[in-house]
């Protein structure tokens, strides 16, 4: 029986992506002296902000940086943030109705997310697990674990929800049922998407925020 919801946050309940850019690039743009490419900027791994900083930088430059990128998170995010998905708010509060547990697994840092906490407005959860908490960024599976033993619930009374091939390994990993959150991407990314989580493994694959809940109802687990 499910008891338990655990969320990605960045990519599955709120659209950060060009937040996340705009902040990257204006920071490091201080160290490196121009403005990094997209290319370039992923190629350093924006899933986890010190630790991006940490491969990029100095460890002395990354602190810094990591504070500067915070100043830049907060100014921007009026600009940039491109809000909470369609249907978010209404799957949360459905899930909540329902009496589950509901928490939020995420390589996002404290800070970041008390930032964009207070603009999305997603109510509150259970068990929050932010990047500083782990030793490993997911695909390692402690995140996940943390959360679970906060909340008092096995893997097998959990469903993780996110839209990475990392979310899926992680979910994997620590043995918990893996939901693809699709809404977010278009159809090229969502096809390359599906074919990599395939590979790992998926639970369900969700065009939007409600077929969780119907998933839910099909398979009564």
């Amino acid at each position: 029986m499910i008891r338990c919801v655990l969320f990605d946050l960045d990519g599955t309940l709120v659209d950060t992506w060009e937040l996340y850019i705009e902040a990257y690039t204006r920071t490091l743009e201080s160290y490196v002296g121009r403005r990094l490419t997209l290319d370039e900027l992923i190629g350093l791994g924006p899933v986890s902000e010190l630790r991006l900083f940490r491969r990029a930088l100095s460890v002395d430059d990354a602190e810094a940086a990591y504070r500067e990128f915070l100043r830049h998170y907060r100014s921007l995010h009026p600009i940039h943030f491109g809000g909470v998905y369609p249907g978010v708010h209404e799957l949360l509060g459905t899930l909540r109705g329902l009496c589950l547990r509901l928490g939020i697994v995420t390589g996002k840092s404290r800070a970041a997310w008390e930032i964009t906490a207070k603009e999305a407005d997603l109510g509150e959860f259970d068990a929050i697990v932010t990047d500083e908490e782990v030793a490993e960024a997911k695909p390692d599976p402690q995140g996940l674990v943390l959360a679970l033993t906060r909340l008092g619930i096995s893997a097998e009374e959990a469903i993780y929800v996110g839209d990475s091939v990392g979310d899926a390994s992680a979910a994997r990993a620590a043995r918990i049922r893996f939901a693809a959150a699709l809404w977010p991407k278009g159809k090229h990314e969502m096809d390359q998407f599906l074919t990599r989580i395939r590979e790992v493994g998926a639970w369900a694959e969700l065009l939007s925020p409600k077929g969780l809940v119907a998933s839910l109802e099909e398979r009564s687990v």
